[in-house]
């Protein structure tokens, strides 16, 4: 894709415009700042559209217009018109109040759509697809930290290694936290945390690919094989609407979500306006569904009388399950499902023979929803026995034990909320809460962990190789050796990632117990938010170890590897082998 200078010139004023639009919501104005905000606005906005418009004529082939941009750009130009025209001649309209909200918000959705054309042009080098993605992630982590150190992100003071903390936390959809979210932050910050975990619990990429796919007449090759590797999919055709299909789930599902949790909560928030009961399900909403397990909530869903809002948990937990299985997996059950109901109903109707297709539902779902289900199953039942003289005793119902047992084998699993007091949990169940931090969640989805397919073939290996085989076979088919290699790798570099997380904070914090240190950092390394009560009396370093352990799990240890080791020669020779002795 060539640079040209119109192009450099539009990234210019767009540049411009988000600066300014930083300064206007992160800084204390007042009312001479609007007036020359409302003419900024509406000159940057003139300018970029007769640049778009030029560009459109004289550089871009009818195809790759950029259309839905002079749309946005004359969209935001209506109100800022008026707010211009009301600073200067106020008399004349008295009846346009508050438009800067208005415009705000539109050139905010311009400014991420304009970004999400420039980095097309990330496309066109020949930068590896993992380097990419692990660096959209940081970008983002470092401007998130940037606008939670702005005056209007806080109520007080912030320092930059705690601002760096929590943004890290929220783009790794961790939820570990050195401030409260609901007190220490304000709606401008608040906003900013929900805004990092939308976009690093799906994947910044994705979404630019969205407006790729909805605004424009597709990508380019180059483009989807960069999008398949950074989704996981398995084919390159169709990969663009796929990630597209991705966004517009997320935001059904979290839709839907904030519905459920704006009614479930009514009885609870009797001191909430509309406003902030709407604010409350929209961030729980997506904070659940992306497994971030922030919460406006001062000791998350265990404070007060919140601990007993059995549906809300439900809620909850239902969206970490939906966000912990994975996109594909989701989009592979409901493939399965839809035939199945068509079958069953043309059987009832038509009485035609109750005959699915071979293979409808792949190998890899089966999987993943195998040992999610019995990591929850089981999960409950152990943690009902060994809570239910602990932690369980505040619950007076069986419905109210069984719905916190659930949730406590759910959220270990990347998500990070917590119905009970994690500290005062028996060793056991610590233990077992350790495990589950371990494993997180699916691949392909908004948790961590090494996965739960990773899990499921180290198993199934070691079950192989126990009866003598050589490969693991699984349902009529034969687990690739390339998979299982993977799969050993990613425990291998887990244990060893987690092994200097733990031995370094012990070094920095030896007032603390093994067991503390080695609990923050197994969540920290899931993505998982738990804690005993120790993050925000954390040192600078045991801080920087944790951030550092937060951006591994999520964009995977191995992931950073093949993005700095891969080559993509092609070795056309063997060696002979030879075996080595294991034990």
């Amino acid at each position: 894709m060539r640079f040209t200078f119109l192009q450099g010139l539009l990234y210019l004023f767009n540049i411009t415009t988000a600066a300014l639009l930083i300064y206007d919501l992160g800084f204390f104005q007042g009312h001479p700042f609007q007036v020359w905000a409302d003419v900024g606005y509406l000159l940057l906005a003139s300018g970029s559209l007769v640049l778009t418009i030029l560009r459109n004529q004289t550089e871009l082939p009818p195809r790759s217009r950029d259309r839905a941009g002079i749309g946005l750009l004359i969209a935001i130009l209506l109100p800022c018109t008026f707010a211009a025209l009301r600073d200067v001649m106020p008399f004349l309209f008295p009846y346009v109040l508050h438009v800067e909200q208005v415009y705000l918000v539109l050139v905010f959705i311009y400014l991420v759509y304009a970004f999400s054309r420039a980095t097309r042009l990330l496309y066109s080098g020949s930068i590896n697809a993992m380097l990419l993605f692990a660096g959209s992630f940081a970008i983002l982590i470092f401007l998130g930290s940037f606008l939670l150190t702005l005056p209007q992100a806080t109520v007080g003071d912030i320092s930059y290694i705690n601002a760096l903390f929590t943004a890290t936390s929220a783009v790794s959809v961790t939820g570990l936290t050195v401030m409260d979210t609901g007190s220490d932050f304000t709606l401008f910050g608040q906003s900013v945390i929900l805004g990092l975990i939308q976009l690093g619990g799906v994947g910044i990429l994705t979404f630019t690919t969205f407006f790729t796919y909805f605004f424009q007449s597709g990508g380019s090759f180059r483009e989807g094989m960069y999008i398949r590797d950074m989704i996981s999919s398995e084919t390159l055709g169709n990969v663009l609407e796929l990630a597209a299909r991705i966004v517009g789930f997320t935001i059904g599902v979290e839709f839907v979500g904030a519905i459920l949790i704006f009614w479930s909560i009514q009885p609870y928030a009797t001191d909430l306006g509309f406003g902030e009961k709407l604010f409350f399900s929209v961030f729980h909403s997506i904070s659940g569904f992306c497994n971030a397990g922030f919460s406006t909530l001062h000791d998350s869903l265990y404070e007060g009388a919140w601990r007993y809002n059995y549906g809300f948990h439900w809620i909850i937990a239902l969206l970490l399950i939906i966000g912990g299985l994975g996109f594909k997996i989701i989009f592979n059950s409901y493939l399965y499902m839809k035939t199945f109901l068509k079958k069953i109903f043309n059987w009832t109707i038509h009485k035609t023979p109750m005959i699915m297709p071979v293979r409808l539902i792949t190998l890899n779902a089966q999987i993943v929803l195998i040992t999610t289900a019995i990591l929850i199953g089981a999960g409950t039942l152990v943690f009902f026995l060994t809570e239910f003289n602990n932690s369980l005793t505040e619950h007076h119902t069986l419905w109210g034990k069984f719905t916190t047992a659930f949730f406590l084998s759910v959220t270990p699993r990347t998500a990070g909320f917590n119905t009970v007091n994690v500290a005062a949990l028996t060793t056991p169940t610590i233990m077992i809460t350790l495990l589950f931090m371990w494993i997180g969640a699916s691949p392909g989805s908004t948790g961590g962990g090494i996965k739960t397919s990773t899990f499921a073939l180290a198993t199934l290996n070691i079950i192989a190789i126990a009866r003598g085989k050589r490969r693991i076979e699984l349902a009529s088919r034969q687990i690739s050796s390339l998979a299982v290699n993977r799969a050993f790798a990613i425990l291998s570099l887990s244990l060893v990632v987690l092994g200097f997380s733990v031995f370094f904070v012990s070094i920095f914090e030896p007032q603390l117990g093994l067991m503390k240190v080695a609990f923050e950092c197994f969540s920290a390394f899931g993505t998982v938010g738990l804690s005993l009560g120790i993050t925000n009396t954390l040192s600078t370093p045991s801080k920087i170890v944790l951030i550092l352990t937060m951006f591994t799990g999520r964009i995977g240890a191995i992931n950073i590897l093949v993005g700095m080791l891969r080559q993509v020669n092609t070795e056309y020779y063997h060696y002979p082998k030879e075996n080595i002795l294991i034990n």
